[in-house]
């Protein structure tokens, strides 16, 4: 891999949300889902051109719909496929990782699915391209999900696990983020001690690395659960929700009542009553 000092750099994160003001005209390997907010975050970073991981690609080709949405800006995107690296591990991504999809831009520099993610990267470093344009926000991706709640427990759709806050505290949380820890560190499993958080499972991929949140959340007493990825949108909180099927939970969800290949509205429907059956003891 091309190494360097200077500000054209390539990057290698576990996720967009990890973009900081030095990631402006650089090409990276992030390690996100490539969802169209993951996309949205990158090209808000001023990236010139960006690897993210397919996710399994999933219902409506979620997985890799940023690729399509970065295109329209001029910015060359790729993706690397879930089952031959770590979704959430930009070191492994930049290791082992595989292209799998790339949008016209990046074809247009020579990037091709089956190039390792390395070789990618360095090309995309060495073109002559200019930082993403800035694009159109993003419309709110915090929203409470009324129909859900019962006895004043919060339940809240998130397209990212990174929008949790403080004050989400005993909350439920639905995220459209992936299940899988950032660079394996346990402490990345959710920010806010919550009551229960439901990931997309991005088809698991390498290591079963898509479901490798709950163990940790179990560790902190915080009910875990994975939807599939071809049941839900990735990095839509409230598909996670509404369309989301069950494909993994851990020990303290299911003592909570949650169980493998039940629609996600009827887990956070038991996990509401235990989080009040909690409160009220």
């Amino acid at each position: 891999m091309l190494t360097g000092t200077t500000t054209t750099a390539p990057l290698v994160t576990d996720s967009v949300t990890m973009l900081g003001a030095d990631a402006r005209g650089r090409a990276a390997i992030a390690a996100s889902h490539g969802g169209i907010y993951a996309a949205y975050l990158a090209a808000k970073a001023g990236l010139r051109a960006v690897i993210l991981s397919d996710a399994g690609v999933g219902r409506e080709r979620a997985g890799i719909g940023g690729l399509a949405y970065l295109a329209t800006m001029g910015v060359p995107a790729a993706a690397i496929g879930h089952r031959s690296a770590r979704i959430g591990d930009g070191v492994d991504c930049a290791k082992r990782g595989i292209i799998s999809y790339v949008n016209e831009p990046a074809a247009a520099v020579g990037i091709r699915a089956g190039m390792h993610a390395s070789v990618a990267l360095d090309l995309l470093a060495a073109s002559e391209l200019s930082p993403a344009p800035m694009p159109a926000p993003q419309e709110e991706t915090r929203r409470r999900v009324a129909e859900a709640e019962a006895g004043g427990i919060a339940v809240l759709a998130l397209d990212s696990a990174s929008l949790v806050e403080a004050q989400d505290v005993g909350s439920i949380v639905l995220t459209g983020s992936h299940g899988a820890l950032l660079g394996g560190r346990p402490e990345t499993a959710i920010k806010i001690a919550v009551f229960a958080a439901v990931f997309n499972d991005a088809d698991r991929g390498m290591d079963e690395c898509g479901i490798a949140r709950l163990p940790a959340l179990d560790q902190r007493g915080i009910a875990g659960a994975t939807v599939s990825a071809w049941s839900a949108r990735i990095g839509d909180g409230l598909s996670t929700y509404r369309d989301g099927m069950v494909t993994a939970v851990n020990e303290t969800a299911a003592r909570h009542g949650g169980e493998i290949g039940i629609p996600a509205v009827d887990l956070v429907s038991r996990l509401v009553a235990a989080r009040a059956k909690e409160i009220a003891q």
